[in-house]
């Protein structure tokens, strides 16, 4: 089969060298591609928003099936048109990744099928929204509507923290995304990031991730995209795993096929574990970034049937395994990030870094210039080592990054601290 992979980041360097590997794929694109795609398959530089653009390339390499992997692409309707050309392709349609694109569609959503989630009200106007807060009272979660790369939620600690954060979206500190804002009641518990993939039908379990959004360590300073995570969630019990999906996943793909709007994709479901029991704290349309790229090193089979069966509908069938192992990232930023990340440093010392034993560099925002990797992004390399435990995992991940040359660089040194913890009274 020739495949065609949508994105340019670490999550999509992951996938393709899952995707690359399977005894199906023949040939592999990815637009527009990174670095690290470059070794997998042959980065195409298409512009992903001009579908007629996507669709002729298709027609053209006789692409059998694409894959999205950025959210931005699926929101916009790309699945809908390469569909409508006769193209086969992997990622829910515009109507069903308004589960990411809408936080305020998602809660009604679960208001409507009684689906487990925090209490919330939904405001487009900020003097509304700030007494609401000013009644309610902190800890308190104020949400932009819309998608604002991994930035557009802010636990606020207090009221005048609140209403900061809901006069910067009425202001457009996140563009179109904070036209209207959801405010939320805070949860209390362990968060845990838990994958299915569904079919417009059904859906299937796929495994267990925790993130790390802070950017320093010790989850302190700003919300990032995520600074590193860990697979699979020890939180995360075979017994829980049943329980979101019978409570979450099958009533939200079970919904959208009510409402009209089959949903067909990967299912990322943000959790919270209360003392209540599993709440949703918000839908992702697609593969996590950076909890993708340990998913991907844990999976055993083949990642293009099951794709294929979720396009077919007949996931029902399928039965995805999983390695045993550990796996862990820990993402490397350049300066500056989550904000303004400073551009054009270069990174030496790739090469040894993946030459220990089971690790892998997923390239992010890199660059070749003129044969030099150069940043060229906020997060930029995610460096991934598998392990009997979290703990060898992240002690192969942080010796990776130890031989990594790159000054201008920094990242958390304590990514998988509660699993650690947790092994460790074990």
């Amino acid at each position: 089969m020739n495949l065609l992979l949508i994105g340019s980041g670490g999550r999509e360097h992951a996938l393709a060298w899952k995707l690359s590997a399977s005894p199906l794929c023949d040939q592999l694109f990815v637009a527009p591609g990174n670095p690290g795609t470059a070794t997998c398959g042959e980065n195409v530089a298409l512009d992903v928003a001009d579908h007629a653009a996507v669709v002729a390339f298709c027609h053209d390499k006789a692409i059998d099936l694409v894959v999205v992997g950025p959210e931005a692409p699926l929101v916009a309707g790309l699945v809908d048109d390469l569909a409508a050309a006769g193209i086969k392709a992997f990622g829910p349609r515009k109507a069903a990744a308004r589960l990411e694109g809408s936080k305020a569609f998602t809660k009604e959503l679960c208001r409507e099928f009684g689906i487990p989630t925090a209490a919330f009200a939904r405001f487009t106007d900020e003097a509304t929204a700030r007494a609401h807060v000013r009644e309610t009272g902190a800890p308190i979660v104020v949400k932009a509507d819309g998608l604002a790369a991994g930035k557009g939620v802010v636990v606020a600690e207090t009221v005048e923290e609140a209403e900061e954060a809901i006069a910067m979206m009425f202001a457009g500190g996140l563009g179109a995304a904070g036209a209207e804002v959801v405010i939320e009641e805070c949860m209390v518990g362990e968060e845990a990031s838990f994958f299915a993939i569904a079919d417009g039908r059904t859906a299937i379990p796929l495994a267990s991730a925790q993130d790390h959004k802070r950017v320093f360590d010790g989850d302190r300073g700003p919300n990032t995209g995520g600074m590193g995570a860990y697979s699979p969630a020890p939180v995360m019990t075979p017994a829980l795993e049943r329980e979101v999906m019978e409570r979450i996943i099958l009533p939200t793909v079970a919904g959208l096929a009510a409402r009209g709007t089959p949903y067909v994709g990967v299912l990322y479901a943000g959790l919270m574990i209360t003392a209540e029991g599993p709440k949703l704290i918000e839908y992702n349309a697609r593969f996590g970034d950076p909890e993708c790229q340990v998913l991907m090193p844990r999976m055993k089979s083949d990642l293009v049937p099951v794709l294929l069966a979720a396009c077919d509908g007949v996931l029902a069938d399928v039965d995805v395994r999983w390695w045993d192992e550990v796996a862990l990232t820990v993402v490397m930023a350049a300066r500056g990030y989550p904000g303004t990340a400073e551009k054009g440093s270069v990174i030496r010392g790739l090469t040894e870094a993946e030459a220990l034993e089971d690790v892998l560099v997923f390239h992010a925002g890199t660059k070749d210039d003129g044969g030099r990797i150069v940043a060229n992004g906020g997060r930029v390399l995610n460096v991934t080592a598998t392990g009997r435990t979290v703990k060898e995992a992240k002690a192969r991940a942080y010796e990776a990054v130890s031989r990594i040359d790159w000054p201008e660089g920094f990242c958390r040194s304590d990514i998988g601290w509660r699993a650690v913890a947790r092994e460790e009274e074990a």
